[in-house]
This record gives C-alpha cells, sequence and structure tokens, in this order.
C-alpha cells in the first residue's frame, strides 16, 4: 500500500492512495496535468485509476476533476450532496453524470481491493467527509478541513499505519493577517480549517507505537508556513500528556507545489 500526497494546500489538494491493482485519489483540487504528471512520478498513469473520492465541492478539491472524468471515465465518489454541488458546478464542464457514484458517512464501501470508511467532518460545505482507506492490514487517512476535532474524529483516527492531517494556520498569523474579518472568523471557526496547535492536540489522541508516518497538509499560504506548522505540532506532541515524544515519528510537511515522499507500507 502506498500514500503519496500530490499536492497539498489552500490552493489545491490532491492524494494518492494505491496498492498493486487498485489506483485512488483523495479529491482531485490540481490541473488535470499536474495530476498526470504526479501518478506518472510514482509509475501510474490517469487510465490507472479506479476512482476518485471526494471530501467535498470547494474548488480546492475538484479543480481537476471534470477534465479527469472526461479524459479517462474515472468514478468520482461522494457525499450525495457533495455530488449535487459537483452537478451544478460549471466550472468542471461535460462530463458523464453517471460516473458520480453516492457514499454515504461511516458506510464501508470498496474499490478494488481498498475498503474505504468515510466520515464526516465539521467544514462549511454541503456534506463533508473524510476518509480512511484499508488495504489488508494496513490503514491510512485523509483528514483536511475541518473546523476542530472532538472524540468521534478521534475514535475513526485510531491504529492508523499513515495519516495526512490538516494543519492549516498559525493562529496568531491568521489573526494579525490581512484577511478580513469575516474570513478570519469563518477560519477559526468549528466549520473552518484546524490550526497548528489543534493539528497536535490532536495527533496526541491517535498517536500509537506502529504509526509510520505523519503528513501535515493542507497548509494556508497566508497565515502559516512549513516550518513553523512543523515545529509546533512537533511542541504539541512534546508537551502533551502521552507517553510519546515527536522524535518518535516521522513527521513531514506535505507542500502545495511538489509531491511528498512516498510512504511504503
Amino acid at each position: 500500500m502506498r500514500l503519496v500526497s500530490i499536492a497539498s494546500g489552500s490552493s489545491g489538494n490532491c492524494i494518492y492512495i494505491g496498492s498493486e491493482d487498485t489506483h485512488i485519489l483523495v479529491d482531485a483540487g490540481i490541473s488535470n496535468k499536474r495530476i498526470e504528471q504526479g501518478l506518472n512520478a510514482i509509475g501510474v498513469t490517469g487510465g490507472d485509476l479506479s476512482g476518485v473520492v471526494i471530501t467535498h465541492e470547494h474548488s480546492d478539491h475538484i479543480r481537476g476533476l471534470g477534465v479527469l472524468a472526461r479524459k479517462h471515465g474515472v468514478p468520482i465518489y461522494g457525499t450525495r450532496a457533495t455530488l449535487e454541488e459537483l452537478a451544478k458546478c460549471p466550472a468542471l464542464g461535460e462530463y458523464p453524470r453517471e460516473l458520480l457514484r453516492p457514499v454515504s458517512p461511516d458506510a464501508d464501501f470498496s474499490i478494488g481491493d481498498l475498503e474505504l470508511q468515510p466520515f464526516s467532518i465539521d467544514h462549511d460545505a454541503a456534506d463533508p467527509v473524510a476518509y480512511r482507506v484499508k488495504h489488508g492490514r494496513r490503514s491510512v487517512a485523509v483528514a483536511t478541513d475541518m473546523g476542530h476535532f472532538n472524540q468521534y474524529i478521534i475514535d475513526h483516527l485510531q491504529g492508523l499505519d499513515a495519516v495526512l492531517l490538516e494543519s492549516n494556520h498559525d493562529v496568531n498569523m491568521l489573526e494579525t493577517g490581512p484577511y478580513p474579518y469575516y474570513l478570519k472568523r469563518r477560519i477559526l471557526s468549528d466549520h473552518g480549517h484546524l490550526s497548528n496547535e489543534n493539528a497536535g492536540r490532536l495527533l496526541n489522541h491517535i498517536l500509537h507505537d506502529h504509526l509510520k508516518q505523519i503528513l501535515l497538509g493542507h497548509l494556508s499560504k497566508e497565515n502559516n508556513y512549513e516550518q513553523l506548522a512543523y515545529e509546533t505540532v512537533k511542541l504539541e506532541i512534546d508537551q502533551g500528556d502521552g507517553p510519546y515524544r515527536s522524535g518518535d515519528f516521522p513527521i513531514e510537511v506535505a507542500k502545495r507545489d511538489a509531491m511528498s515522499q512516498i510512504v511504503e507500507l
């Protein structure tokens, strides 16, 4: 099983997860050209994709979806409300609507030999979800665009081999930065984005002996930077009440304009 961030950030998100036989994307929020370049770099083509699972309908998660669907006929999975929003989105252009496949939070489904579990998150979208993906005894999750976390989220992120987790903003940078007040309130709300501090606090609830990789993703271009996210998350782990320290786990910041390392599980 492999996990690779092709792109992750406020300007576009696209994550590859695959086995030897099944290849999927979580979101397609960058150009189809960049998606195909990223896939080619790991020996996969757009035609090899078995599906794209969509977390929600915001443009930084669906931008390349229309071209991908037209070019390769890739099935598109999302909650019913998310798919209804996609169907109304003129920016995606024309594509076969029969490619849209509805899923429900907490209802497992399969794509090839991958087992997927969508679970609800709080974000200002129609019906957003994060995804946990299992192959054999290995499991990974992609969890971004969460205004906050609760026990439900913690429970769905237990026992992972790898996780890509949102570390969107530094609260001080956001509060003192140039964003208009309404946008600051939106990002800081329970339906906004997870801060660096909260990413670290969430990780403290899900760390365990067999977690092999942590990717910090969906960084804001204006209200965060890689080293700050990395150091803040590490500090939260080191100051946490649990038995672990940040040095016990590989932690990488997923970039908006470059691929992450290939996480092999």
